[in-house]
């Protein structure tokens, strides 16, 4: 049976200080119980520091917020973009959707921008080395540690500004921001910081000191004196310096990869580059998951058979498997619920603005579905009334549009669209349908 969902979604958020297990069983933190886009809040500024040239950079994120929403302490999403630590941007596409998806089901949601740039790439005295690429990604952990930390501090003495629970903040990555995840979790003594990165910062003889990696584990990015702690990670594509480092009882992780991945390891190798320059071996999520299960760490890991590095950036059927999963993985930390590490139903379509019915009540017909060319839409229901359709991609983004349709039989052709999951709404009067669909 399909879930009912009222229209006023607000109805349900009546008194904004309940704890968070009160936001729990109302499909929030599920499904996509908030219709509207969320509210972006661009180019905070949670710290500065040092990059690899010498200069400072004051770092910024993005808050994505439920539209809508009247809860004050919401479970937080703190989300890195890839880019191999030269590149990238919290904007990118590696991310935006993640961050707008999460939002949709309830998290408060943080885009972050981490200093970037290698030492001596693309030139530079000597040839680019395992100590140049390791500073970067120590200079990127600093970088995510000081976001969560700005969360606490804001929480303890700014006034909570974002309604955030720091009971429950999860940190999730794609590529080299799930490096940064990993690291966080599991790079957590000072003994297992490399001992090949320099962190004075002073140039001896020929050997040019590393920039921007003073303040030990922690770094000095900022907000000093509040945990870094993480609840749980979403690591997309990453990889760990080495998985000796994770320890019982650590982070819960949840790892996706390609098993033909050519930019990060599937398993553990040599990281390359830009496929030019051999760095360092590190354990990718197949390794990752070993670990864990031989630790103890709950963990649960999707392999994508056949597919290179972030294949869900390009395709949406990957796309769909790395929301629902995650839903399912995050949503088992914050309310409670069974941990389901296998693919699941869709997120509810509700994202649309739909108030969808049961099944019984009133069911809207597709055929063929899954489809090559054309669906057919069985509007007999509807008893002659006009009615609109729109047809939107799994990732919620409006792709076709018909209005005042009085038919008992529609058809909308294919055209050009690739092969995935759809929506498919239909809008009467002041109600609206849902329907999931497959073009083969």
């Amino acid at each position: 049976m399909k879930k009912i969902y009222s229209t006023f979604i607000s109805c349900a958020f009546i008194i904004s200080s309940l704890n968070i297990n009160a936001q729990c069983g109302g499909n929030r933190y599920h499904d996509f119980v908030f219709a509207s886009n969320p509210i972006i809040t661009s180019n905070i500024q949670y710290g500065s520091n040092v990059k690899s040239t010498g200069s400072s950079q004051n770092l910024l994120l993005d808050i994505y917020q439920p539209s809508g929403d009247v809860y004050t302490n919401r479970a937080l999403v703190i989300v890195a973009h890839g880019g191999s630590f030269y590149s990238g941007s919290k904007t990118g596409t590696d991310v935006v959707p993640l961050c707008k998806d999460l939002a949709k089901m309830g998290y408060v949601v943080a885009s972050i921008e981490y200093r970037v740039g290698i030492t001596n790439f693309p030139a530079g005295t000597h040839t680019v080395d395992s100590a140049d690429a390791g500073a970067a990604v120590m200079r990127a952990v600093h970088d995510g540690r000081a976001a969560v930390r700005f969360f606490r501090k804001n929480a303890a003495i700014g006034g909570n500004t974002y309604g955030i629970d720091t009971n429950n903040i999860y940190f999730a990555g794609v590529s080299a921001g799930g490096f940064i995840g990993l690291h966080i979790a599991y790079m957590d003594q000072w003994s297992e910081f490399p001992t090949y990165i320099d962190t004075t910062g002073v140039t001896v003889g020929a050997k040019t000191g590393q920039k921007g990696l003073r303040g030990g584990l922690e770094g000095a990015s900022g907000n000093p004196g509040y945990s870094s702690n993480v609840k749980a990670i979403v690591n997309i594509c990453g990889a760990l310096g080495d998985t000796a480092t994770m320890k019982p009882g650590d982070e819960p992780v949840l790892s996706f990869h390609g098993t033909n991945d050519g930019t990060v390891p599937y398993g553990s190798d040599i990281i390359y580059l830009f496929g030019t320059y051999p760095l360092l071996n590190f354990d990718g999520s197949a390794s990752v998951a070993l670990q864990a299960n031989k630790l103890g760490i709950t963990n649960c890991f999707k392999s994508f058979s056949g597919a290179d590095h972030v294949p869900e950036v390009s395709n949406s059927l990957y796309y769909d498997t790395v929301l629902v999963i995650t839903r399912n993985f995050l949503e088992h930390f914050t309310c409670d619920v069974p941990l389901v590490c296998d693919y699941t139903s869709s997120v509810s379509a509700s994202s649309l603005g739909v108030s969808e019915q049961t099944v019984e009540a009133f069911d809207i017909h597709i055929y063929p579905n899954p489809a090559s060319i054309k669906i057919n839409v069985d509007l007999t229901l509807f008893g002659g009334e006009l009615v609109s359709i729109e047809l939107y991609d799994a990732l919620g983004r409006k792709l076709k549009a018909f209005a005042n349709i009085k038919s008992d039989q529609y058809s909308i052709n294919r055209d050009n669209l690739p092969k995935g999951i759809y929506f498919l709404k239909v809008i009467s009067k002041d109600k609206s349908f849902c329907k999931k669909l497959f073009f083969e």
